[in-house]
């Protein structure tokens, strides 16, 4: 697509972060398959992101991919401890470069609600009666001896050492991922997974280092970032995700993530990722217009985070990237020109379509010679529009 193409349609500009140029502004949010098994992922995986690579998704995050095996959320998510792992997604990075996206990995520990079963299967912490396909359960970890909610189990707290060596999980993670050739790296520190229960009073009940005031609330996140920025090249992106709130007021608020936003970014993350939740389970707060957090069960509307990442991008200096609810070309541009977020994510949107970026771009008039699509379609898909604009057939996309 020809510059003169895109004009002042920023969805589809390039960005350059440090020393890495992004094609354009639409990023696929890690989208959890629970298919792999020992964490190596597989056919499945291949064909899942390579969809989106043909739909010129700009960045392409795999799934959150555990830095050791009590990380994982249940059985069947990928991992990154091991090589053969890690070998397992050299050619998903080949082929998603060759088409022009970035590949990204985020990393992550599920803590203190990792050993749970397949979503479809009930999400419920395994049992020795629920385990199905020689599924077994595991010890879960986070900060406190408090579990997630009622019916889950109680983790074993960690102590000083067992930090350190998941931090170090996660270090050794990151030159995997370096070495097989992801471009960007994401810590996952929202969700009430494990940096995240350190982050939040709700489910950090420690008082040493790591417990009590804000301060040392951060540290384990703090530490992790230090870690693993002092072995992911200087020349390309640190993103990190943030639960920014967690909705009840006595836990993790928006001020709270403008305060550590600032210290990432003088430990070289380069992008926050503002999404909201799950302390104590999914993400079910919505962000009113005014920004207050409202507790709520499904009412959560077309962008309901964005204000989130707004106040992130504009209290805390740097860039930020807008998820939840993000289905409309219009209405993603709009929070570009805005100056909401530097870029937008979609996850169930782009699962739904893959080739939502094409059809924006179409329905925002960035690309009227389909000169995005890749050349295995480029000459059908637009002998289509010739067809159907002989037979008097409209054929402008209707992207939701």
């Amino acid at each position: 697509m020809s510059p003169n193409e895109v004009g002042s349609i920023k969805l589809f500009s390039p960005i350059k972060i440090r020393e890495l140029t992004l094609p354009n502004r639409i990023v696929l949010s890690p989208l959890c398959m629970y298919s792999a098994t020992d964490g190596i992922a597989n056919d499945w995986h291949f064909a899942h992101l390579s969809a989106f690579a043909r739909g010129r998704v700009g960045v392409i995050f795999t799934e959150a991919t555990a830095v050791e095996a009590r990380g994982r959320i249940t059985p069947h998510c990928i991992g990154i401890w091991n090589d053969a792992q890690a070998e397992a997604l050299r050619p998903i990075v080949r082929f998603i470069e060759e088409m022009g996206s970035v590949p990204a990995m985020q990393l992550a520990h599920a803590g203190r609600k990792a050993s749970t079963q397949k979503p479809w299967m009930g999400g419920k912490p395994l049992t020795d009666e629920n385990c199905v396909d020689g599924e077994v359960p595991w010890p879960v970890v986070g900060p406190s001896a408090n579990s997630v909610g009622q019916g889950w189990p109680t983790p074993h707290a960690l102590d000083v050492d067992e930090i350190a060596g998941i931090v170090k999980s996660f270090v050794d993670a990151a030159v995997r991922a370096r070495d097989v050739g992801f471009k960007i790296i994401e810590l996952h520190a929202a969700h009430g997974y494990l940096i995240h229960s350190f982050l939040s009073p709700l489910a950090n009940q420690r008082t040493d280092a790591y417990g009590g005031d804000l301060q040392n609330r951060m540290r384990f996140a703090l530490e992790v970032a230090d870690a693993v920025r002092a072995v992911w090249p200087q020349e390309l992106p640190l993103f990190c995700r943030l639960s920014a709130i967690d909705g009840p007021p006595d836990g993790w608020t928006i001020e709270d993530s403008v305060v550590l936003s600032r210290e990432l970014a003088t430990r070289g993350v380069d992008v926050i990722d503002c999404s909201s939740g799950g302390i104590a389970g999914a993400p079910r707060f919505r962000v009113s217009d005014s920004g207050k957090p409202m507790n709520t069960i499904m009412d959560r509307g077309p962008g309901f985070q964005v204000p989130l990442a707004e106040q992130v991008r504009q209290q805390a200096e740097i860039k930020t990237m807008a998820v939840g609810v993000i289905i409309n070309p219009h209405q993603a541009e709009q929070i570009l020109q805005s100056g909401q977020a530097d870029l937008v994510a979609m996850g169930r949107e782009l699962m739904y379509n893959p080739f939502w970026p094409l059809h924006a771009a179409q329905a925002l008039g960035a690309d009227a010679d389909y000169n995005m699509w890749p050349d295995q379609y480029r000459w059908a898909v637009h002998r289509r529009a010739q067809l159907a604009d002989y037979a008097g057939i409209q054929d402008k996309p209707e992207v939701s």
